[in-house]
């Protein structure tokens, strides 16, 4: 089921109705309904996926269990390989197996010898990703003696699946997410109304912008040889904007909907264009996985203790990693490798760790320097989503040599279904209101706070009108459901 659907339009209101008014205060039956829910959601787009989902609960529900009365080293340790072994296994089987036989496949016949290789029919589970490393955390924490395990299955379950962040995130952690669940939940209005706001503002980055630009991006990459300079780097631009759109957009759709529950998930976008190095960028671009890696592999092999060898060991895995989280495709493991490149000079000069807070004005000339600087790291951050967007590592080093070329100071020409100069108008529009809202949880939270309520309520009314006029007549994934 989609975010963007008339179905999710249809199912909220009504899992909202019974949460709150019929199971009203009845925290073990609110569960039940959540687990149902989440099962009917994610079972919208193939029921038999629902199999693997509730495996993985099990399993590391047990583990867990375990985990908790097993004092023998060995023993905890034998019950967390086994949920790992677990969970990268089914991972691994859905997402990587067709990447690896073609490899060896393309290896050997390098050398000279052929060999007949067949690939999989694999689907791969929608969000398998996600909840994967959510359950592995858990299960990670329990053996570190971080969080104690539940021994409430339906509360466990309803954690693992919970509806709004099951398909691609905020990756929760259970020591955040897990006692919430335990807790009576008592309507808030104002928490609701936040996150009805923050679903508006999902949405419209969704719809109006990631989904517009989606039109200009695909014409671009589909035969970048056929255009100018100009118009290939507009389509870089443009895709930088989509997937942020598209991914950010999910995530503010994500932690709306559950506000409406009464919960609370954890930013997993904190404006990340408005960063001022690579670094920066990292901390607030989908926060999430980062923290994951920065917590399960990074600082585990060390971090940035020891010798400088060692710490630049430990950043190109943590990218590496991360792009091969993303997908089984090379463009994706050296856009991770780029970006550890981009990290690596900060690293080498100890300024990885400025730039902690927001932007704040000082002046005219800090300003601009700080504008300088968030040009340039937008900059390399185009450069490397272009390895994300293509389709292979031969058609992203073609884009960049196309990119070297006089016409990229001509005026980019390309028809679409949507005026390119209103799509950027849109797009100028977006990032006026998350500048405002820089240190704000989202766009539109506490815009247009100390003003009357009739401009508030225009204003909303316009977003939900551009909403309505660019609606597809077909449902538009999102780009981090293949993920």
């Amino acid at each position: 089921m989609l975010f963007n659907s008339l179905d999710f339009a249809i199912f909220l209101p009504i899992v909202f109705v019974l949460y709150w008014i019929v199971l009203d205060k009845k925290i073990r039956f609110q569960n039940i309904l959540l687990l149902i829910a989440s099962y009917v959601f994610y079972g919208w787009w193939d029921e038999k996926f629902l199999l693997l989902i509730i495996l993985s609960t099990l399993v590391d529900f047990f583990v867990g269990l375990q985990l908790s009365t097993q004092e023998n080293n060995t023993k905890r340790r034998l019950l967390l390989w086994t949920s790992i072994l677990f969970n990268l296994g089914l991972l691994s089987f859905f997402k990587y197996s067709n990447f690896f036989i073609d490899n060896f496949r393309e290896a050997f016949s390098f050398m000279g010898y052929q060999f007949n290789t067949w690939s999989l029919k694999i689907i791969l589970p929608v969000g398998i990703s996600f909840y994967t490393f959510q359950t592995l955390s858990y299960t990670i924490d329990v053996y570190r003696k971080n969080i104690s395990p539940t021994k409430n299955f339906i509360v466990f379950a309803s954690f693992v699946s919970f509806f709004p962040q099951l398909v691609a995130g905020p990756i929760e952690r259970a020591k955040s997410l897990l006692p919430q669940f335990s807790k009576k939940r008592i309507f808030n209005y104002n928490q609701a109304s936040e996150g009805l706001k923050q679903i508006l503002w999902g949405l419209f980055k969704k719809i109006v912008i990631a989904d517009n630009c989606a039109e200009y991006v695909n014409i671009v990459f589909d035969n970048p040889s056929h255009h100018d300079a100009s118009v290939l780097m507009l389509g870089a631009i443009l895709f930088a904007f989509q997937i942020y759109g598209d991914f950010s957009g999910y995530s503010d759709i994500a932690i709306g909907s559950a506000k409406l529950f009464g919960f609370k998930l954890m930013q997993n976008f904190a404006y990340p264009y408005f960063s001022r190095n690579i670094a920066e960028f990292w901390r607030r671009w989908h926060i999430s996985l980062s923290t994951w890696f920065r917590d399960y592999v990074y600082i585990p092999l060390g971090g940035s203790k020891g010798n400088k060898l060692s710490q630049i060991r430990n950043v190109f895995i943590i990218f590496i990693l991360s792009g091969f989280w993303h997908g089984a495709n090379w463009t994706f493991i050296f856009w991770g490798f780029l970006n550890a490149l981009f990290f690596l000079p900060l690293l080498l000069t100890k300024r990885n760790r400025l730039h902690l807070d927001s932007i704040h004005s000082h002046g005219f000339i800090s300003m601009v320097n700080n504008f300088f600087k968030i040009s340039a790291t937008f900059f390399v951050t185009v450069i490397a989503w272009i390895f994300f967007r293509a389709d292979n590592l031969s058609n992203a080093f073609q884009y960049i040599y196309n990119l070297a070329s006089p016409s990229i100071f001509t005026i980019p020409k390309l028809d679409t279904t949507i005026a390119t100069k209103i799509l950027l108008l849109f797009i100028l529009f977006m990032l006026i209101i998350e500048w405002i809202s820089r240190k704000k949880e989202f766009g539109l939270s506490r815009i247009f706070q100390n003003q009357p309520q009739i401009l508030r309520w225009v204003f909303y009314s316009l977003i939900i009108c551009l909403i309505g006029l660019f609606m597809p007549t077909k449902e538009s994934p999102f780009i981090y459901f293949q993920f």
